[in-house]
């Protein structure tokens, strides 16, 4: 048995450069009652030229290691004992300011040390050339066989077990379960936790009779032991390959409940909560359904599976693994709740739409309008985009992380898409999305989506996504013209690359009854400049000095009393401040003139354009009943509109 070892110089230790997992098992025994697992896990690696193997671990005993079932040496960093440049940084705290300064400072040396392999594993005894590869000769010409090299494939064992955790895995009376937060599988088992490394899994739980494990991928088989008392084993396997980070675990003494209508959906709860989880849950097969109908696919898993715990016990209202979902059980509810129905239909809807884009294809691609608009009403699809637009251009000033910004994100080490900030980051990446298939026009649009998660089950699979590929796919598959694309991808370029790209406009209009004619002054205001990394989005243009806009028209919907009427008038760059006119389609019947009483005119409306002095009236009546900037919701933008309160 080795003990933790503190490192003499961290810049010293080798990083993992060139090994690759191919396939990882786990086989753990869990004891909740001693809050403790205990097992091994196996890891067949691509071993580098330099034979060290750097794994992440942490809060883990390490017991032994061996490589091709031969013991070898291996040395264990935790990343705990690594505080002496955190004392320093506080010893130096005079005032709040520099407090912050300090904990600042120690939060990202923290995230910078957890990049850092500490789990490393020799692999040079192990490796052997055979003496008959070595005497293959080319016979034809007497020099050494030059096929295709081997890679130095290992197989590592480490036996190891977690005791009293404190983080990636939770105990909590009967109930055993992991969280996927940043950089957290490592802490209840070693794995390299990094976001480019995949590989497919074998799982195998060992619990108390009485208790289900729940896992990622399909479940094979259960084994109940001859022990005294018995014991039940749940195995399974994941053949999709996924970073550490997607691989949950969930114990508990569940009641499941099959999913009456699609096969491989399957829903836990708790006891108590079974009765709510029925009514719950009744809708969940349109979503799915309608989410393999859109895309023209099977569920990329073998099984998708629910799992719902008391929000006491959880670390956050939702935990995404792949092929699994854990939620709160808030989410739950009876025949006698009516407005929970929606948000709870939404969150399952969205979990299961990260599925597709997040899990399986890589970056997330936000997909839970899809089933909102066609099962909720495009009502309620269109309120909670306007919700979000909102709660963005609010939030989102200079304060977020732009999308697409890498150098900034890199340094933010992931932390960018949690809590607050990563709802903004999702809002706006939904409004993007949504941007692009107004343009495109929504079968184009699906048939891209289609596109990418058929090229994800090709036989050379392609799990991830470019704003380069994208564009290709805009052009190829979603049938926008070349110049079209030059104008869009622009203006979504400044969306990904700014903190705080958004339109601002303040707008009044004036009703001229002469012209019979909707006199429209806009004030319009763009808050970010372009960036120089935006550039690459559209290589064919040139940076060019001029005002600062978006490409395209902004529309203007005025319904009037014969129906309802858009006009693209508002150009989006130029001049700041404009001035429209619209033409009206209705008209109103003419009246005999009457005295107007004494009262003030109402805001809003102007007959007197340019009629004379003696044809002047003042009159209640106009052809519009309401006028609306970007009914579509297509730009992030923040309008001001004033009008009287009736057309509101």
């Amino acid at each position: 048995m080795a003990k933790p070892r503190k490192p003499k110089n961290e810049d010293a230790k080798p990083e993992n450069s060139g090994a690759v997992v191919r396939h990882q098992k786990l086989c753990l025994s869990i004891d909740i009652y001693k809050h403790q697992i205990y097992g091994y896990t196996e890891l067949e690696i691509a071993v580098p030229d330099i034979g060290i193997v750097g794994l992440h671990a942490e809060n883990i005993g390490i017991e032994s290691v061996f490589v091709d079932g031969e013991a070898t040496e291996f040395e264990y960093y935790p990343h705990q004992q690594q505080n002496v440049d955190s004392e320093k940084r506080w010893s130096s705290v005079t005032s709040p300011s520099s407090a912050a300064d300090a904990a600042g400072a120690v939060y990202l040396s923290a995230l910078e040390r957890e990049r850092v392999p500490n789990l490393l594993i020799n692999c040079c005894k192990a490796f052997r050339i055979p003496n008959e590869v070595q005497e293959v000769v080319n016979l034809e010409n007497g020099l050494p066989f030059s096929g295709e090299p081997k890679q130095n494939v290992k197989l590592v064992r480490i036996n190891y077990w977690v005791e009293k955790a404190e983080t990636g895995i939770h105990f909590d009376n009967e109930v055993v379960h992991t969280n996927n937060q940043i950089r957290r599988a490592r802490c209840w088992f070693p794995c390299m936790d990094e976001g480019f490394q995949c590989c497919c899994y074998d799982l195998e739980f060992t619990v108390a009779h009485n208790l289900v494990a729940v896992s990622t991928g399909s479940l094979l088989y259960q084994v109940l032991s001859k022990d005294d008392p018995p014991r039940k084993t749940f195995v399974y396997k994941l053949d999709v390959p996924v970073t550490a980070q997607w691989i949950s675990l969930v114990v508990a003494p569940f009641e499941i409940l099959p999913d009456p209508h699609v096969g491989i959906i399957s829903h836990l709860c708790l006891p108590s909560n079974l009765s709510k989880l029925r009514n719950t849950i009744k809708f969940f097969h349109n979503a799915f359904n309608h989410y393999e109908e859109y895309l023209d696919a099977k569920f990329p898993f073998g099984s998708y599976t629910q799992v719902f715990l008391a929000p006491e016990m959880i670390v956050s209202s939702t935990n995404l693994g792949a092929s699994m979902g854990v939620f709160s059980s808030q989410v739950l509810y009876d025949e006698t709740i009516i407005d929970q129905a929606i948000d709870t239909s939404i969150k399952l809807a969205f979990a299961l739409a990260k599925q597709w884009f997040g899990v399986y294809v890589t970056p997330e691609e936000p997909n839970d309008e899809l089933f909102i608009k066609k099962f909720l009403g495009n009502n309620e699809a269109r309120y909670r985009r306007f919700k979000a637009n909102c709660a963005v251009c609010k939030a989102d000033d200079s304060g977020v992380t732009a999308l697409s910004s890498s150098p900034s994100c890199k340094e933010l080490h992931g932390t960018h898409r949690i809590g607050l900030y990563g709802k903004i980051r999702s809002w706006k990446s939904v409004a993007i999305l949504q941007m692009l298939e107004k343009q495109m026009g929504p079968e184009f649009f699906r048939k891209i989506l289609q596109k990418v998660i058929s090229r994800a089950r090709d036989t050379i699979p392609i799990r991830s996504l470019s704003t380069k590929e994208f564009r290709h796919f805009a052009t190829k598959v979603g049938n926008l013209e070349r110049p079209i694309c030059e104008r869009i991808f622009p203006a979504v370029g400044l969306l990904l690359w700014m903190s705080s790209a958004k339109v601002y406009g303040l707008m009044g209009f004036s009703y001229n009854k002469r012209k019979n004619m909707v006199e429209l002054a806009v004030l319009r205001e763009f808050t970010a400049a372009p960036d120089a990394n935006a550039s690459f989005l559209n290589p064919d243009s040139e940076n060019r000095e001029g005002d600062i806009g978006w490409p395209g028209m902004m529309s203007i919907r005025v319904y009037e009393l014969d129906g309802m009427y858009d006009h693209p008038v508002l150009p989006l760059a130029g001049e700041m401040w404009q001035l429209l006119e619209i033409q009206c389609h209705s008209k109103l019947a003419a009246r005999r003139f009457q005295k107007p009483k004494k009262s003030s005119k109402p805001d809003g409306f102007d007959e007197n354009g340019d009629v004379p002095a003696s044809d002047m009236r003042s009159s209640l009546e106009s052809p519009l009943s309401w006028i609306r900037a970007d009914p579509e919701m297509e730009y992030l933008a923040e309008i001001h509109f004033n009008q009287p309160i009736q057309m509101w």
